[in-house]
């Protein structure tokens, strides 16, 4: 028990005993998770998409480059207040674009529970630009006369993709896979900025909210730091499942 203005006094294990009986965490890891699951994927195969795309020997690349990678440099306080305006129900740019496609009762992604962490997920793909750089210098990497032998066997696009371009890039997806891990159950800022207090109905209230409004808000350090070590036991045990599952997938240089 230390609230940073008094000395620490020693409970042993009851802050996890009461986090196990707290109905709010359960709500913040449960929409943690919910995020995570969704936002994750998504993300990634963006990402590669893109990177598929921004691979090819195109006229002015480099320009196409560097517009998918400066959304990931804007900060993220200034992104949740352009997407706030995006996501307006009344006047949101993209609520207008639906309406002129024929959606007549577009959703209202701020203020119902259905849609506000689609809103997040959906914005989840506005920063895929640093992991597209990454698989792009993997593509890079990737040896050019392993797709001549492809084509002497007559593979297509796609049996290149599959069974050239991925393996070859296979430890590079593994690394954003992790990283994507380590980023999605920390999601913050954004959140915080767009949705206070977790609003609509703490549907968007996740862990690392709980997390700081316990150490600088209720000034329940201890509680806080109890918080931290779940969430890292959490993304320790998510990397050593990717890490074990990637053992058959996963093929490195020489191997």
């Amino acid at each position: 028990d230390y609230s940073v203005l008094r000395p620490p006094v020693w409970l042993g294990a009851d802050n996890y005993v009461n986090l196990w009986r707290d109905e709010v965490f359960w709500i913040a890891l449960k929409n943690t998770l919910i995020y995570a699951v969704f936002a994750l994927p998504l993300s990634a195969l963006c990402a590669l998409c893109l990177a598929l795309l921004l691979n090819s020997k195109v006229k002015g690349m480099t320009l196409y480059r560097t517009i998918f990678f400066i959304p990931s440099l804007v900060p993220m306080v200034s992104l949740a207040v352009l997407w706030l305006w995006i996501f307006n129900g009344e006047y949101g740019i993209l609520n207008e674009f639906l309406r002129r496609v024929g959606v007549h009762s577009p959703p209202n992604w701020l203020s119902d529970t259905l849609w506000s962490k689609p809103a997040l997920i959906l914005m989840s793909m506005w920063g895929v630009g640093n992991a597209m750089v990454i698989y792009l210098a993997g593509l890079q990497d990737v040896p050019q006369q392993l797709y001549e032998a492809a084509d002497l066997d007559g593979a297509g696009g796609w049996a290149k993709v599959r069974h050239v371009t991925l393996p070859m890039i296979s430890p590079v997806i593994l690394f954003n896979i992790i990283m994507g891990i380590i980023g999605t159950l920390q999601i913050f800022t954004v959140p915080y900025v767009m949705f206070p207090g977790g609003a609509p109905a703490r549907s968007t209230y996740f862990y690392t909210m709980y997390l700081f409004d316990n150490a600088f808000i209720y000034h329940k350090m201890g509680y806080a730091c109890a918080m931290g070590w779940i969430m890292f036991l959490i993304i320790l045990g998510l990397t050593m499942v990717a890490l074990k599952f990637s053992e058959r997938h996963v093929h490195y240089g020489g191997s």
